[in-house]
């Protein structure tokens, strides 16, 4: 099995793109170009969610208040 059939195509384009040497500031400029894609990814989703199962600010509320801690048997 070959390097690139164990790596996503994001990836492979990443090895592409840092291939070149970049300064620290181009760095951290593609750093935040890709965290503010996936952010605004995960916002579009959310949004999706909220509007498909016609969910609000209740959904909101009784997320808040849910406690999914797992009870430990203190023996």
């Amino acid at each position: 099995m070959s390097v690139d059939s164990k790596l996503s195509n994001v990836q492979l384009e990443l090895l592409k793109l840092f291939s070149m040497n970049l300064n620290d500031k181009q760095l951290l400029e593609i750093k935040s170009l890709l965290t503010e894609y996936l952010a605004n990814n995960i916002t579009d989703e959310m949004d999706n969610l909220f509007e498909n199962n016609k969910w609000g600010e209740e959904k909101i509320q009784e997320w808040k208040n849910e406690h999914m801690r797992t009870k430990y048997d203190r023996k």
